[in-house]
């Protein structure tokens, strides 16, 4: 049986996500920003047609946005979290095979439907994530990965496919597949990035249609093994399959703060909610780390603030930043294990009298968190009956807050201001309609 593949792609997802619960805004421009309302991420549509561009500064396009009347979010990344997940469940009644590719993406494998029956199945399955999550999405599908991404992005741009599109119903059909690839740049293959675009372009590869039909050993010289199977794809040979889990490295959280930060209390609030994400990735992950580090960042050089003072400005005239780690004695996902190494890593870093821009957790040499054996030592004197009582309350802390929402349950030590300055800034974030219980949505008498 031959392969089909479809690809869900939600349109414009974050925009899409804000409006579930602002009706008032379909068909009327919206953006969202991205990490302390700095950059646009997110445009909706009928942004896009206002020229908005992607990754333009906020503060450039305040005024424009205004007087154009573009609704403005900050990102809200729990409610899209959230609904994303809802989005993938409603997929997985339409496939027994669904693979999640992003937050806004997915591709199902549709076998099982007959070619007559599939851009109806489509319908259907378009139709009902669309009337169970509020989440509009295109459909394309194709008997490769790299042909339905294709055909996603085809069904985008021509408003009579309705949001779908079948590739498969031309595979007999040369003259029309080439129609279809020619109005595709080659740099808009999926898989294809940047770098290859611009080769391609100098080498005047400009369509999908002539990077399907250039020589093998030419892309494999030029493109690698991973560019030939991009090729092989848009012929209609399915090799690209979902790529073998790696085992990760590292885990990193860290994020700018939404004004500068002067006190030590502060950057070890902020550090402390780091970390507590951190941990709560490598618990969903099944990890533990043998290694912590902490890094901080400053606007103001050491030299600087020597000047104030009057001392001597020996050294660098450039931002204060540095970095230590610890090699833990055990590894672990403990959190609270973690925030104590965490705390006296910081000690180490921080310098008074600085500004300071951010702080971040880095936890490296990361492995199975059954890899390890317990020593002989370990049961002897009562560590292994420790770990699991601690494993047990990281459990019930993980689950309280999957349900209840992040931050019902937290460490002391990340403080109760949430107009803390090291907190995000989020002008405009919208509640947390589907995350948190006092952010629910209020229906009117």
């Amino acid at each position: 049986m031959a392969a089909v593949f479809a690809l869900v792609d939600c349109n414009n997802f974050y925009c899409s996500c804000e409006r579930v619960f602002r009706p008032d805004l379909e068909a009327r421009p919206v953006v969202v920003l991205s990490n302390n309302d700095g950059c646009i991420i997110a445009r909706s549509a009928e942004a896009k047609k206002l020229g908005i561009g992607m990754g333009e500064p906020y503060h450039k396009l305040k005024g424009a946005l205004l007087r154009q009347g573009v609704t403005v979010f900050s990102s809200n990344y729990a409610l899209y979290g959230d609904l994303s997940a809802r989005v993938m469940r409603v997929l997985e009644m339409f496939s027994p095979m669904v693979e999640v590719y992003s937050i806004d993406e997915a591709f199902l494998r549709l076998e099982g439907v007959a070619g007559q029956k599939r851009t109806e199945h489509a319908r259907r399955m378009r139709q009902q994530v669309r009337q169970w999550t509020g989440i509009p999405v295109s459909v394309g599908m194709g008997p490769t990965r790299t042909l339905a991404k294709l055909a996603s992005r085809v069904c985008k741009s021509i408003p009579a496919c309705d949001g779908v599109f079948d590739l498969t119903r031309y595979a007999g059909d040369a003259a029309a597949m080439n129609r279809i690839l020619d109005t595709v740049a080659a740099g808009d293959v999926w898989g294809v990035g940047r770098r290859y675009a611009a080769m391609l372009e100098r080498h005047g590869v400009l369509t999908a249609r002539q990077l399907r039909d250039m020589p093998d050993d030419w892309v494999r010289r030029r493109m690698t093994v991973v560019g030939l199977r991009t090729v092989l794809e848009l012929r209609g040979i399915s090799c690209v399959e979902p790529e073998d889990v790696q085992p990760r490295r590292s885990i990193l959280s860290s994020r700018s703060f939404g004004t500068p930060v002067k006190l030590r209390a502060h950057a070890h609030e902020a550090l402390t909610a780091h970390i507590t994400r951190a941990a709560e990735k490598l618990r969903r992950e099944g990890l533990v780390a043998h290694t912590a580090g902490v890094m901080i960042r400053a606007y103001d050089s050491l030299a600087a603030i020597a000047r104030t003072a009057d001392e001597d400005a020996g050294g660098e005239d450039r931002p204060y930043a540095d970095f230590a780690t610890r090699h833990l004695v055990r590894a672990t996902d403990y959190t609270p294990h973690l925030l104590q190494a965490g705390r006296e890593l910081l000690d180490a870093v921080f310098r008074e009298g600085l500004r300071y821009k951010k702080v971040g957790v880095l936890l490296t040499g990361l492995e199975g968190r059954h890899a390890g054996q317990h020593s002989l030592l370990d049961c002897m004197t009562g560590e292994s009956a420790r770990d699991k009582t601690r494993d047990a309350l990281m459990r019930t802390a993980d689950s309280i807050n999957a349900r209840h929402g992040r931050g019902t349950l937290r460490y002391a030590a990340e403080g109760a201001d949430e107009k803390a300055p090291w907190h995000m800034r989020q002008r405009f974030r919208s509640p947390g309609y589907t995350t948190a219980w006092k952010e629910l949505a209020r229906v009117r008498g």
